[in-house]
Order: C-alpha cells, then structure tokens, then sequence
C-alpha cells in the first residue's frame, strides 16, 4: 500500500511539474519559476525513489547493494535546498541571488559527503525499508544517515520559521500558501526527528525501528504533499485572480460592443467567436472586435466635436480621462449615425475632419463604455455649427 502511495504522489506531482514545463522552457532564466520546478521534480522523485519496489530494482540494476538509499538521500537534500530557495525567491529582497547561492552551495556539499560516506562505508545486506537503523552503527555509513537526517531537519527547520513568520504580514492567497508550507515543512521535521530517535535507540542497544518504517514516512508523505500545495495554492491564487479581472473586463466592454453591434455584423468585422475560450481569451476577442469597428470608423469622425465634447466635459468636471472617454463616445455615436445614415455618404462629400489620432487604450475602452451605458453621467457638448451635425446625448 505504501508503494501506490509513493506512486501516485510522483504520479500527482510530476503532472504539476508538466503544467508548469513550458512555463519553465518559455522563461528559463526566471529563478522563482526555476525553484518551484525543482521542487516538484525532486519531491516526486523523493517518493519515486523511496517506494520498496523502486528500491529493490535500482539495487538490482546497479548491481551495488543499497546504491538506492544514497540516491534517496540525496534527493530529499535537494528537495530541501529547492524548497528554502523557493522560500527565498518568494520572499526577495536585495540579497535573494547570494542567499540562495550560499543554500545551494552548502546542500551541494551535503550530497557530496552522502556519496563519499557511502563509498567509504560497507552495506552489503540489502535493506529496502530500515536501511537507517540496520546500519546505524556500521561505520561511514551511520555518519552518511546523520548527515542527511541533520541537513534535512536544519532546512525544513529554517523553511517552517521563515514560511510561518513571513505569513504573518501578508495576506490573501499568498499567505495560504505559506501557511501550508510552514506546517508540510513542520510534519518533515517530524521525519528526520522520529529518523534520529530511531537511529539513536539503535546506539544505545534499543530496536526501535518501527518509528522509521511507519510514522516517519507517513510524516514525510503529509508534509510533501503540503508543501506542494502550499506552492502552488499562489499560483493558482493569481490565475484566479487574472480570471475574474479578465472576466469583469469582458462584461464592462459589452455596451460598447453592443453600441457597434450593427457595423461588425453589415460589414462583417467581428472575427468569429472563440468556443470554450478563456475569460482572457474572450476579452482578446471583443477588443479585436472593437478595434476593427473603430478603425472603419475613423474616416467618419468629427474632431471638432471631440474637441468641443472634451472641452465641455474637461471643464464640467475636471477629469481629462472621463471627459476624453466622453468625447470618445460623441464621436463614435456621431460617426455610426454617418456611416449608417441615407445615402452612407463617403468621408470627403461628407467634409468630415479625422478623429484624434491616438486611438483608445484598453482602459479607455473601458471608460467609454461606463458612459455608454449610462453608468457615468457628465453634460454634453454644446450645439455648434459645423459641417454635420453634432451627437446627441449619449
């Protein structure tokens, strides 16, 4: 049963570490996204290489008996440095580069003196489940078993305080997410806790190994699997987050669309709509849409009326956003009912003058549609002579 365990949490998250590749393949410079697939890699390859049947076939296949413990060991060490520098990329600051290099440079040193006590030390008994007690006396190899059991106990130690502590000034889904980290990088310490318990009940002639064949792995699955989380729960927290704006963005544009609904469908502008598309997706789509209705509208526009409706609106209410959003919607009014109106006149018999020649962002977009719909009230522009006939209030 605990090797269908160990293989699904590999199988869980080595499924996040595929989402999260081309991310990493895209960016492969970025260290924060570097350290949380590092994480995930090494976390599964943790319980991949920690499963009994895995055990046995690395023995079997290297043909050197219990090769599969220093590989175990050294994947949690690496696990262990990933995890505190994700911690520490989360967190920043002006000495996040050198930090992390000190973690990484000292974890390194850690597997290397695991490689070196295990050449140097003599396990010719294979033992898949209670390596760490079985040899807790025979020298080098004892010292191989403190020396992972003490760094993983200092780093999951350093994570907890650092996680928890930090989670104290910030909010929302970054502080979940380290709230998770803090209590997975606490059941670790109770790993390698309960590991050097057993291991020193061996040395004083006591066999104690039941503590580090069932509650230390049980403690270790727990808190990987909430580290893990406590990882991604951010991310997720973020997508979530770029989700709703998209979403609330999408459903703000659609008076202005509306408003323009008659030109996208007689002169065909509007692309065909996305199926099973994402809230960002779909605001790509209406903005796509806006914009080629817009861009056949210019020729229509009346930049005296812009002038004139932004000057008016400027001086109602002091605001150059709301008033040129004001302006914005005169125009595009004034410029449908043209290129609608009997006859569709062209630009130059109709003596038009071009539009402003920036064209809307995003956000004025936005703004121009509150006015359209009525949500933002500002007076219009003065009735002035001129060569068509002004908007109407919109």
């Amino acid at each position: 049963m605990n090797s269908v365990i160990n293989y699904l949490s590999c199988a869980a998250l080595w499924l996040g570490l595929a989402v999260k590749a081309p991310d990493l393949l895209r960016h492969r410079h970025d260290p924060y996204l570097r350290a949380i697939c590092a994480v995930l890699g090494l976390a599964g390859l943790c319980f991949l290489l920690g499963a009994p049947p895995t055990v046995g076939a690395v023995n079997r296949l290297s043909g050197v008996s219990n090769l599969a413990a220093p590989l175990t060991y050294a994947a949690i060490t690496g696990y262990c440095a990933a995890s505190q520098i994700l911690v520490v990329h989360w967190r920043g600051g002006p000495r996040v580069r050198s930090t992390a290099r000190r973690w990484t440079l000292a974890y390194a040193a850690v597997v290397l003196g695991i490689g070196v006590t295990f050449a140097l030390g003599d396990a010719p008994v294979e033992r898949r489940t209670d390596l760490d007690t079985y040899y807790a006396t025979t020298p080098f190899i004892a010292e191989m078993i403190v020396l992972y059991l003490v760094a993983h106990l200092t780093a999951v130690s350093v994570t907890t305080v650092s996680a928890l502590r930090w989670a104290r000034q910030v909010r929302g889904g970054l502080r979940a997410g380290l709230l998770l980290l803090g209590v997975g990088s606490l059941c670790g310490a109770g790993y390698s806790v309960v590991k050097l318990v057993a291991v020193g009940a061996r040395w004083s002639g006591h066999d104690w190994s039941a503590l580090g064949t069932t509650v230390s792995p049980a403690a270790a699955g727990l808190g990987a699997l909430l580290v893990v989380v406590g990882v991604l729960v951010p991310l997720a927290a973020s997508w979530v987050g770029e989700w709703r704006r998209a979403a609330r963005a999408y459903v703000r544009l659609e008076p202005l669309e509306r408003a323009l609904d008659d030109l996208l469908v007689r002169r065909a502008l509007r692309l065909p709509r996305p199926r099973f598309a994402s809230p960002a997706t779909l605001l790509m789509w209406r903005r796509t849409s806006i914009h080629n209705a817009l861009g056949h509208l210019d020729a229509y526009g009346d930049r005296d009326l812009y002038d004139r409706t932004r000057a008016d609106a400027l001086a109602a209410t002091g605001d150059p956003e709301l008033a040129g959003a004001r302006a914005w919607a005169a125009v595009i009014t004034d410029a449908l009912r043209h290129e609608a109106g009997p006859g569709r006149a062209s630009p130059t018999a109709a003596g038009t003058v071009p539009p402003p020649a920036a064209s809307p962002d995003p956000a004025m977009l936005a703004r121009i549609a509150d006015v359209l719909a009525g949500t933002v009230r500002v007076p219009g522009a003065p009735a002035v002579p001129s060569g068509r006939a002004p908007a109407g209030t919109v």
